[in-house]
């Protein structure tokens, strides 16, 4: 695929499309657990996917026009507080990892998955005023290293099909 403008802005916008409709699946997706505030992360796979293609950049503009979006959408504006929390300490994350190159997919995704449940009690514990939000850790980071896994591998073969196509991004 030749780089140009056109083409560039296409593939961006077919990524904030992709992140955006997983957002949509997962709020339609009711999940057979106990635990409040347990979800797969799908949209994380489109943010893992433009993570490795396009780069750090890329990946943090794909991922803040989906909270937007998907804020505005469907979930409200706290909730949409509580993901852009948890977005930014969650890609951070990913984004030094995998800079370290000492990190595969999976390992980058479980420790983005646990990033991302961080951010959102860091948010909670501000907005509440109490720590007390944190005892909720153990549970969200079982869960969330669950699907990081999940979430890892399917990227994993994400990235590694789109890649010839994604040259030059």
């Amino acid at each position: 695929m030749a780089k140009t403008p056109a083409k560039k802005a296409a593939f961006y916008g077919l990524l904030v499309a992709l992140a955006f409709i997983m957002s949509y699946i997962e709020n339609l997706l009711p999940l057979p657990v106990p635990a409040p505030g347990v979800k797969l992360g799908l949209a994380n796979l489109v943010s893992m996917a433009a993570l490795y293609l396009v780069g750090a950049g890329g990946a943090f503009g794909v991922s803040l026009i989906r909270i937007l979006l998907a804020g505005l959408t469907f979930n409200g504006l706290s909730m949409m507080f509580y993901s852009l929390c948890g977005g930014i300490l969650s890609l951070t994350v990913m984004c030094l990892l995998k800079k370290s190159g000492h990190f595969s997919v999976i390992g980058v995704s479980v420790a983005g998955g646990a990033a991302h449940n961080v951010g959102q009690l860091l948010a909670a514990a501000w907005v509440t005023g109490t720590a007390g939000v944190f005892s909720y850790l153990p549970v969200l980071l079982a869960a969330g290293s669950l699907a990081g896994v999940a979430v890892g591998a399917a990227a994993g073969m994400v990235i590694r099909r789109i890649a010839p196509y994604a040259a030059g991004m």
